[in-house]
């Protein structure tokens, strides 16, 4: 991790009115390379982390190693805001899809200034409330939208970052069934619509790799729907 000027970003996003004076001294600012964990899943709490910069994914991973991916997470958001409400183990990874940008707190500067500091507190249920309206809209993805809707967005929001820069169009085929549990469906399924895609020039598909060839075509089969 390098560590770039905080100052910029307080000011980007507005951070001076949510956080008191007094916590400054204690941010910092970490940079998160393509394919680093800002935090791994059933460590230790430590910090709290605030989005400034680029794309993560959050993913967990059973007891049998295999991994669900559950959300992407862009500017502004928190890493590690229910932990620090719950005071338990991180319960997610975090892995950075591109360069990734935060502002970490350590949680025990975070409870000595900001516990009773009311713009931190409603900043703090903005953004959980949002987590649990984004929650709700990955449902409706999920339940309401055909599979080739929910693949296209997948293979969209797993490809750019959150300025819409393009991150990677390769997509490895060894987590096709990852995949298949994130937007709902069986494995089988799932490599029928990715044939489809192939068929119509979307995708091409290699040994190992499914290379996105037609990023205007998968905008138009998602629509607005994107896993974000």
């Amino acid at each position: 991790m390098s560590r770039v000027d905080v100052q910029f970003y307080m000011d980007k996003y507005n951070l001076h009115e949510v956080l008191p004076e007094r916590l400054y001294p204690h941010l910092s600012l970490h940079t998160v390379e393509k394919g680093e964990q800002l935090c791994r899943q059933g460590e230790q709490a430590k910090a709290l982390y605030i989005v400034v910069k680029g794309k993560a994914k959050v993913f967990t991973t059973s007891m049998e190693g295999k991994t669900l991916v559950l959300s992407f997470q862009t500017p502004i958001e928190l890493i590690g805001d229910i932990e620090y409400i719950q005071n338990i183990d991180i319960i997610n990874t975090v892995e950075a899809v591109s360069s990734v940008t935060v502002i970490k707190i350590p949680y025990k500067f975070l409870r000595k200034h900001c516990e009773q500091y009311s713009p931190f507190l409603m900043f703090l249920l903005k953004v959980i409330t949002d987590k649990f309206n984004a929650k709700s809209n990955f449902l409706k993805l999920n339940v309401l939208y055909p599979v080739e809707v929910r693949l296209a967005s997948y293979l969209l929001s797993h490809s750019f970052d959150e300025e819409h820069s393009l991150v990677t169009g390769m997509h490895s085929t060894k987590n096709l069934k990852d995949t298949a549990n994130l937007i709902g469906t069986s494995y089988r399924h799932l490599n029928r619509v990715v044939q489809q895609f192939s068929d119509l020039g979307l995708v091409e598909r290699k040994d190992k790799w499914i290379q996105i060839k037609d990023w205007e075509g998968l905008r138009e089969m998602a629509g607005s729907s994107l896993y974000e």
